[in-house]
């Protein structure tokens, strides 16, 4: 068992961890397309969006040339991309628009608004995610998401797992990298947070992807906490 006695504040990864994002996505776009009138495969544009996330902040990676650019910008961009590969027809820009935003309305977990809830009244609790700080802010709006504060990787200009985010993170808290912990279903971001100094907290979610889901099932690092969901986190903090 870990010493966790000092963690004064939780982030979060969003995308998965917090939120569902595929079947968000993929019943909010099912239900528009009734009265819009736009028929495509929304789950193949899911899934073949969410496919080139990684991609596309590698792309502001190599070229800080260009300057950073937020999460809906490179969202949009792959958009246009895939909707030329799946020959959709029909969308306006205002119905382009409309899609994009899509990732400001994902629902939580079952256990998310519980959990954080009950985290919130000992921990400062925030996002700590590559989504920008205007889509986070809304999504809490619609999800109901008790955050204290919004941190994005906006406010850095590096997305995860740059250690410029988890860094960042724990000086905008005035608070050593060793009081924060990243909370996350996905090895990678807490190997990343681990790396840099911060404790980790590992939930697994593993119908993030759906029939698509290839790792992530299960803890794979040393994690601090290791739970089945947000209550077992609260339950080890003693909240």
């Amino acid at each position: 068992m870990s010493d966790v006695s000092a963690v004064k504040a939780l982030v979060f990864d969003v995308f998965g961890t917090v939120v569902d994002w595929r079947t968000s996505l993929i019943n909010d776009f099912t239900q528009w397309s009734k009265t819009s009138g736009i028929e495509a495969d929304w789950t193949a544009l899911v899934d073949g969006w969410r496919a080139v996330y990684m991609a596309s902040m590698d792309e502001v990676r190599k070229h800080p040339e260009r300057g950073y650019q937020i999460l809906d910008a490179l969202h949009r961009r792959s958009l246009e991309k895939l909707v030329a590969q799946f020959s959709i027809q029909g969308l306006s820009e205002a119905d382009l628009h409309y899609l994009t935003l899509g990732w400001h309305r994902l629902h939580p977990w079952p256990d998310s608004v519980p959990g954080l809830t009950r985290l919130k009244r000992k921990y400062i609790i925030s996002p700590l995610s590559n989504g920008n700080v205007a889509l986070l802010t809304n999504m809490a709006k619609f999800a109901g998401l008790p955050w204290d504060l919004i941190m994005s990787a906006e406010l850095f200009e590096h997305y995860k797992p740059d250690p410029e985010t988890y860094l960042g993170a724990a000086k905008l808290l005035c608070l050593p990298p060793e009081q924060v912990m990243m909370v996350a279903a996905h090895n990678g971001d807490l190997k990343a947070a681990q790396q840099n100094g911060l404790k980790t907290a590992f939930v697994a979610r593993p119908t993030e992807y759906g029939p698509l889901q290839k790792y992530d099932y299960e803890a794979t690092g040393d994690w601090d906490i290791v739970a089945k969901d947000f209550g077992g986190i609260a339950d080890r903090l003693g909240c």
